[in-house]
């Protein structure tokens, strides 16, 4: 006798009479033409039960009767079938919105806490956030979505992201306008706050406007801080001023100077301290420290140079220095990012800021950042343009105001829906005019998912947000004024995702995408979901970009949904995570002026965003060859980062590399504790530090990486 093991885990008898009923169903939904007839119906369950264990799995024996309406060419009845399934199974979770908000406060939902390796689950604050997302995503997923886009994400063929936040008409990531903020004034908490008159006032201004933001958006935020340097003037002006007055003719032109000298000096570290601390230490509504990333570039068009020269110089060293934790020990802290710009002036070149870009390199070895950005590439890329990404990788196309001027700063992104390109790959199983044909299909379902995104944000009107909408992060709207023309006309980017290129490659070619053959499949995947974003730009008049998805927890979704539906396949779903966008598979052996350099190709196609990294040892007494890597990223890539290791035991005091054992458990390997309340450990996971842990797939990544140095 056949038994069957449920979705719970239950072993119940095998009942044929239950899946007849079922087909029958969907059978009364379509034409006479389409349907089943008796006969085939109990054809299809013979074969199914001629090919079964003695115990069958639920999913896979309807994964075969939709296998068998397909050989009998009953297409619309399988979809039906599909759709009939899929809401059984909303039927069926009914109530585990509940469940998972119970089990959320009882620190019982494993899946939840290991989203997001910068939200601590145990916090009320962050709980809260939870709370609200689940029942945000059980509203999307029923009411707010159609069934096929739902049944897409469910079975993973694509990911709708932040589907938590969904409900609410609220965007991804943004470029803070911090110079119009600051030099305009704003208003928070209907209090008007003015331009400051110091640096210290400034920089606290930023951390709250910062704060502000973050609590009315999800994703990332990016501050230039160049903007910055008027205020350092201000305040020097303003200690040259006070001096004066104070000592009167008393004091030589030159004591004076050495005086405000000092005294700038004291309110730069106090300035960037204020940052760094506010930044670590408050809590935004989404639960969390906000997502922020500081700009560090020094332009020579800049009037402010020097001083912003010597802020950069500040942010670095303080960095260097680390946070302490609770211990009061220094660790390195995850927040914010930072991202400094290569150019002619600090390329290790003979600069007159070289010395900075040294200081940068030595605080990348020991804390991860800053990450790197290169002038030169980013101008080939972009017309001649040098801009922030908004958060950790999502780029903004250019886009010029009515007087013919570009503009970044003050423009956002209205969401992303990533695209599974190893499942296409695992279903085509090699044959190409199937792969390309169903990546077709998907890219549609993508584009009409994208859509219900812009529709969802279109009609909101400015008074949802006042700090993004009318008081200057993103503009100055009238009260009661709609968004819609930031939405249109390319003035915000909307993203199409991809994950697991170097899968895919496998899967149809046999090969990584490292090898001639590989490569040459691989770029003509990713030029053809360039050329269909470009297209759907054309066509709406939106900002459709190709986005390298910063795959967290997605490459571990995929790859676990994707081993249950198809089994395990070497090379693809045994791994139990999936490679982020482009890159390099972790575990392949290549030097990192290889990597960068075949990487370097995709970043020029992925113009919605893209970021590659090599893995690297301990390199604080070999600085001279991340030196030489810094360098090659200026000639050759748009956006680099180093990935090294940064821990800290409570228990031993050890100051190096908490491991991860055979049992996937982090492990100090000096005195053996265990205990993750016990350690600090930061690891780069998806552009970003993280420093709460990661899931089951993503800490399988990070044990499998090999070093690039």
């Amino acid at each position: 006798m056949i038994k069957v093991q449920k979705r719970d885990g239950r072993i119940v008898e095998y009942d044929r009479e239950k899946i007849i009923k079922a087909i029958c169903k969907a059978n009364a939904e379509v034409e006479f033409s389409e349907q089943a007839g008796e006969d085939m119906i109990h054809a299809i369950l013979d074969h199914v039960e001629s090919h079964s264990e003695d115990v069958m799995n639920v999913e896979n024996i309807q994964d075969m009767i939709e296998s068998g309406l397909v050989n009998n060419n009953k297409y619309t009845l399988s979809k039906k079938y599909i759709i009939y399934r899929y809401q059984r199974a909303l039927l069926r979770k009914a109530n585990t919105t509940d469940e998972s908000i119970l089990k959320l406060i009882k620190n019982e939902n494993k899946e939840l806490a290991e989203e997001n390796s910068n939200k601590n689950t145990i916090l009320a604050s962050t709980q809260r956030d939870y709370i609200a997302g689940e029942v945000s995503r059980d509203l999307t997923k029923r009411m707010l979505l159609p069934e096929r886009i739902s049944l897409a994400h469910e079975q993973g063929s694509i990911h709708f992201h932040d589907a938590d936040y969904f409900v609410q008409p609220i965007f991804n990531c943004c470029l803070i306008n911090i110079g119009d903020m600051l030099d305009n004034g704003t208003v928070m908490n209907e209090k008007m706050i003015e331009s400051p008159k110091s640096f210290q006032v400034a920089c606290t201004v930023m951390t709250q406007i910062i704060a502000a933001v973050a609590s009315n958006q999800y994703g990332g935020q990016s501050v230039d801080i160049r903007h910055l340097g008027k205020y350092l003037r201000k305040s020097s002006n303003k200690f040259h001023k006070q001096i004066k007055e104070e000592f009167g003719d008393s004091v030589s032109e030159e004591m004076i100077e050495k005086i405000a000298s000092i005294r700038l000096r004291d309110e730069l570290k106090s300035g960037v301290q204020t940052i760094q601390y506010q930044i670590n230490t408050l809590m935004t509504t989404n639960g969390q420290a906000p997502f922020v990333t500081l700009f560090l570039c020094l332009d020579d068009q800049d009037e402010y140079i020097e001083e912003n020269a010597l802020i950069v110089e500040e942010v670095l060293r303080q960095r260097l220095e680390g946070i302490k934790n609770e211990s009061g020990v220094y660790v390195t802290p995850a927040f914010p990012k930072l991202i400094y710009v290569l150019d002619e002036n600090n390329c290790l070149k003979g600069g007159r800021y070289d010395f900075i870009t040294k200081l940068a390199v030595q605080c990348s070895s020991k804390r991860m950042y800053p990450d790197y950005i290169s002038a030169k590439k980013m101008r080939e890329y972009y017309e001649g343009n040098v801009f922030s990404c908004m958060g950790c990788r999502s780029f903004l196309s250019p886009w010029k105001d009515e007087n013919g001027n570009y503009k970044f700063e003050g423009r956002f992104n209205q969401g992303v829906v990533s695209l599974n390109l190893p499942q296409i790959g695992i279903i085509a199983s090699g044959d190409e005019k199937t792969f390309w044909n169903l990546l077709e299909e998907r890219l549609s379902l993508c584009f009409e998912a994208l859509m219900y995104r812009h529709k969802s944000l279109e009609g909101t009107v400015s008074d949802v947000s006042p700090i993004h909408w009318q008081y200057g992060a993103i503009a100055r709207l009238k009260k009661g004024e709609t968004i819609d023309r930031l939405l249109h006309g390319g003035y915000s980017t909307i993203s199409l995702g991809y994950i697991g290129l170097y899968e895919t490659t496998r899967l149809m070619k046999g090969v990584s995408h490292t090898t001639a053959e590989g490569e040459s499949f691989a770029l003509r995947i990713m030029n053809y979901m360039r050329e269909t974003v470009d297209r759907w730009k054309e066509e709406t008049g939106l900002g459709f970009g190709l986005y390298g998805t910063p795959a967290e927890s997605l490459c571990y979704r995929f790859a676990k949904i994707d081993r249950e539906r198809f089994g395990s396949i070497p090379d693809v779903t045994d791994k139990g995570y999936y490679t982020n966008s482009y890159h390099v598979d972790v575990r392949e052996h290549i030097d990192a002026f290889t990597k960068f350099n075949f990487e370097s190709q995709f970043q020029k196609i992925s113009s919605g965003g893209a970021i590659s990294y090599v893995e690297v040892p301990n390199m604080r007494h070999n600085l001279e060859a991340m030196e030489d890597i810094v360098k090659f990223i200026y000639d050759n890539i748009q956006y680099a980062e180093f990935n090294t290791k940064s821990d800290y035991c409570q228990v031993c005091g050890y100051d190096g590399e908490i491991i991860i054992n055979d049992n996937m458990e982090w492990e100090c390997p000096q005195c053996r504790n265990k205990d993750k309340n016990r350690m600090n450990v930061t690891r780069r996971t998806c552009g970003y530090l993280g420093e709460n842990f990661w899931n089951t797939g993503k800490t399988k990544e990070i044990k499998s990486r090999v070093l690039h140095l």
